[in-house]
């Protein structure tokens, strides 16, 4: 890279060769942004550790503080997902004092989906436009009236209103802990803080599971009402995007941002002073949403980002884990089905913890491909199960068979198409164009968890168990090809060096053309 040459040169030409490498920089930054957008240059300037701070000592940890609080909400909208699986078997015996239907209840599970897919692509334009920080703490609000509505319910279509808002709240925080993430990492650790949001998703779905199994709906639903007056007790006290900051000429704030982020020892001049460069391109050559859209670079990214979505939906991962209790029933176990949806918790916070631990040494395609090919076998064994006892074979003494499957097909899913979907969609995209896109994928992806959950049981009936699970283990092996054929390494990389792959560009090609510069 130019720049760590330009930084060996500084220690022996002195200020002189300083302003040279600044001024390439500059020029090579302004060129990059006519060509992928005018703001990409601003993230990739927050996001790496640069030629101008690679000597500057930076501290991590009060980044991974401030990744974890943001994925708080994440926890949050983990119980959401959670919250059918304890409360279904209550609910359809008529706990809350009025009749509640499967129909009905089939609705309440999916009704979640529906509200974050309505929500974003209007958050896309509500992050931009008063900050990403300030966006998540008024999501408390809808969030904790959405729990209320649920805790009360007089009625079904309560709960039915209650659900789509908690999903509002869910699936805006889906877009906004991973934009904010992104823009505060480090690259060295940014897949590992952007792989922070699933962990809390799987967290907070072995969280309801567990306090499931000791309280009823309605004590549970006050617990799970709580958790966003933590998380928005918590993050108030973290620091607001730098990158937003200087997009609203609020400089002296970005200074103590960035200081908060990397130290108080961190040399904040150099960063400071390319983000305010970078913003002042972004002003004098304003893109349209609609010119950024159509752009070759965006039209691929977005491509690969919504089929990582499709993918990560249509694998049947809701189906999986909305109707984890029946599956344990269906095979036989014995197991008690609160033990069961806990057990199941437990192993996808552990391989989603494991995932975080790996995404930045193993990479996102190896994950990937692993994930995929896995759960496509753990589908078709358990296709194998169930299509044997829909048949009336003997299937006694395989009723381990469908549990093991499951087991692993939970695992490699939280390893690989669980968590790295979201944090690909942080990284593919330009940052002018950043917000809108990830809301089309965030979009994407939960009208296809809509479409998945509310077509689980219409599709075992229509094909039957063992069919519907080969579907899906069909459709993961397209994946797999997918991931194979499309999907970029985006590992260690600067998101310059993502764009420019993406534009088709050899890796060192614009090296030397820095270098010429």
């Amino acid at each position: 890279m130019s720049s760590t040459s330009s930084e060996a040169n500084l220690k022996h030409n002195g200020a002189a060769s300083l302003a040279t490498e600044e001024s390439s920089h500059l020029l090579e930054k302004a060129a990059n942004g006519e060509k992928y957008g005018s703001q990409k240059a601003d993230q990739d300037s927050l996001l790496d550790t640069m030629v101008h701070t690679s000597d500057t000592p930076s501290k991590t940890l009060p980044q991974y503080v401030a990744a974890l609080s943001a994925a708080g909400g994440a926890f949050a909208a983990g119980t959401l997902l959670g919250w059918t699986s304890p409360a279904q078997t209550p609910l359809l015996d008529g706990e809350y004092g009025f009749p509640v239907s499967e129909s009905a209840f089939s609705w309440v599970g999916s009704a979640m989906t529906l509200g974050a897919a309505f929500i974003c692509i209007p958050i896309g334009f509500l992050i931009n436009l008063i900050g990403r920080k300030l966006t998540m703490l008024l999501l408390v609000l809808p969030f904790t009236l959405g729990w209320c509505l649920l805790i009360w319910a007089q009625n079904v279509e309560m709960m039915y209103a209650a659900r789509f808002l908690l999903g509002i709240s869910g699936g805006a925080f889906c877009v906004t802990a991973p934009m904010y993430t992104g823009e505060i990492a480090q690259k060295e650790i940014r897949g590992t803080l952007g792989s922070f949001f699933q962990l809390m998703i799987t967290a907070g779905i072995l969280f309801v599971y567990a306090i499931g199994a000791g309280l009823d709906v309605f004590w549970m639903s006050i617990v799970c009402g709580l958790l966003p007056l933590v998380f928005g007790a918590i993050f108030v006290f973290m620091p607001e995007s730098p990158t937003y900051l200087v997009s609203k000429n609020k400089n002296e704030s970005a200074i103590k941002s960035i200081q908060w982020l990397r130290g108080k020892e961190y040399d904040y001049k150099m960063e400071i002073e390319e983000l305010k460069e970078t913003e002042r391109k972004i002003k004098e050559n304003p893109v349209s949403i609609g010119s950024a859209l159509t752009r070759r670079v965006t039209i691929k990214a977005l491509c690969i980002s919504l089929g990582l979505m499709f993918f990560q939906q249509l694998c049947g991962i809701n189906a999986v884990i909305f109707y984890s209790t029946d599956i344990f029933k269906d095979a036989d176990t014995g197991i008690d089905a609160n033990l069961s949806t806990i057990v199941v918790g437990i192993m996808q916070v552990i391989a989603t913890f494991v995932s975080v631990m790996v995404v930045d040494k193993l990479g996102r395609r190896l994950l990937l491909l692993a994930s995929a090919c896995v759960m496509a076998l753990s589908t078709i064994a358990m296709g194998v199960y169930f299509y044997m006892k829909e048949n009336g074979d003997s299937v006694e003494s395989l009723g381990w068979l469908p549990v093991c499957s499951l087991c692993v097909f939970i695992i490699m899913f939280s390893i690989g198409f669980g968590p790295v979907p979201w944090l690909m969609m942080g990284e593919l995209f330009a940052s002018d164009i950043k917000g809108v896109a990830g809301s089309i994928a965030g979009t994407s992806n939960w009208v296809l968890a809509f479409i998945v959950t509310k077509t689980f049981v219409n599709l075992k009936e229509a094909l039957g168990s063992g069919q519907t699970f080969w579907l899906f283990a069909g459709i993961t092996v397209v994946g797999a090809i997918f991931v194979f054929v499309f999907v970029p390494e985006t590992k260690g990389k600067s998101l310059n060096e993502i764009q420019e792959e993406l534009e088709g560009k050899k890796p060192n090609q614009n090296q030397s053309n820095g270098n010429a510069i």
